[in-house]
């Protein structure tokens, strides 16, 4: 059996990790919480003998943010760096921005659950007056996607992440592992989730 070498890890902690909000496609800095967490995993990573030789991250600045530490901790800034918005966060939609814990007052803790946790639940769209839709929708980094802008999602379920984040993988990534390149993927909660769920059957 062919033996492929890929390290996939989640970014480190965000300011609204720690406010118990939800991020999703909010572009956020980690916290300095999230800048030891990155560091500490580079150190890790370099006690284990790990040599990358290429890194895939989203479009988000943790996610990229988490990649840089990493490298730099190895003494691996130089390892080529690729970046799309398919392994993006999943889109929460009209959830985003609010806090886990008001959302199950509002709504319950049994709905919250589902919209976290379920499969093919999706949760209610964002919309033009959500006081995040243009800070997402007018950020630079969606005007140069491989989707026209109409097609990016405004709300996505699990199944939606790992719709979106094949195409990608299929075509970008599992070509540089066949060739026996070392990977590291620097991605978020539920792009890994997805991911994990399609690699591990």
């Amino acid at each position: 059996m062919a033996k492929y070498r890929l390290i996939l890890l989640r970014h480190g902690e965000g300011a609204w990790n720690k406010e118990n909000r939800f991020c999703s496609w909010v572009d956020q800095k980690l916290s300095s919480n999230g800048i030891k967490e990155a560091q500490n995993c580079g150190k890790h990573l370099k006690a284990l003998g790990f040599e990358f030789d290429l890194v895939f991250t989203s479009v988000l600045s943790r996610s990229i943010q988490t990649a840089w530490l990493v490298l730099q901790e190895m003494g691996q800034e130089w390892v080529p760096m690729q970046s799309s918005w398919r392994l993006n966060e999943r889109h929460y939609g009209a959830l985003i921005g609010l806090n886990r814990a008001e959302m199950a007052l509002n709504h319950g803790e049994e709905q919250v659950k589902i919209w976290r946790r379920s499969y093919d639940v999706t949760p209610p769209p964002i919309t033009e007056s959500h006081p995040y839709y243009e800070e997402i929708y007018n950020d630079r980094r969606y005007k140069c996607c491989d989707v026209s802008h109409d097609n990016l999602p405004k709300a996505e379920s699990l199944k939606d992440v790992l719709d979106r984040l094949l195409p990608y993988w299929n075509e970008k990534i599992v070509p540089e592992l066949k060739r026996g390149k070392m990977i590291l993927i620097s991605a978020h909660g539920n792009s890994s989730r997805a991911l994990l769920k399609h690699v591990e059957g």
